[in-house]
């Protein structure tokens, strides 16, 4: 499906609605905000798919808050075994987990649930590691494996709102680097 322009124009000003900009130390960040109702990304190789939709199984309660999106034939057996409404991109070999990625960077994925299997090469590695790239510069919450996954699910962060500090350019991004390793302190917060 592609994209007309007027629909670029107001996904943009949707965007910049959510953004503000706050500066710490000489580095400009803007600040993103996740609302309490979660748009949460389900992906998983086909070794793992099974493990995903019992995970998904057993918190079922706490997704169904929640908007959910995933790659192609995850997604439909998701929304059979949940009965719950599930967006479905194309299959991650096919352009799929860029879709995520590109979600993620448009602000409309707050939280990526990847079961990926690190024993088997995919075809489309390259994209797999493109899409954790995206996740961690854009500061998402990021599950890979059951355990993690439960970890964020159950916190009580999950029913509330919460701002993440996203660096504003490259050059802010390269100074928060700095201020990372001990030049000073930086951290988003619950709102």
């Amino acid at each position: 499906m592609e994209m007309s322009c007027r629909d670029a124009e107001r996904r943009d000003r949707a965007m910049n609605k959510r953004l503000r900009t706050v500066s710490k130390q000489e580095v400009t960040y803007n600040v993103l905000r996740i609302e309490q109702t979660k748009k949460i990304a389900l992906v998983a190789h086909d070794h793992r798919k099974a493990e995903l939709i019992d995970w998904c199984r057993c918190h079922r309660e706490v997704l169904a808050r929640h908007r959910l999106y995933a790659t192609g034939a995850t997604g439909a057996l998701l929304s059979r075994a949940l009965s719950l409404d599930v967006h479905c991109f194309q299959s991650g070999p096919l352009g799929g987990d860029l879709q995520i990625g590109a979600s993620i960077v448009n602000c409309e994925i707050d939280f990526l649930v990847f079961f990926w299997d690190p024993l088997a090469a995919q075809p489309h590695d390259p994209d797999v590691k493109a899409l954790l790239r995206i996740a961690a510069l854009w500061d998402i919450l990021v599950a890979c494996n059951r355990a993690s996954a439960d970890f964020i699910v159950l916190s009580p962060l999950m029913a509330l709102s919460y701002e993440r500090l996203i660096p504003a350019s490259h050059e802010d991004y390269i100074r928060h680097l700095h201020l990372s390793h001990g030049e000073g302190e930086v951290v988003g917060g619950v709102n």
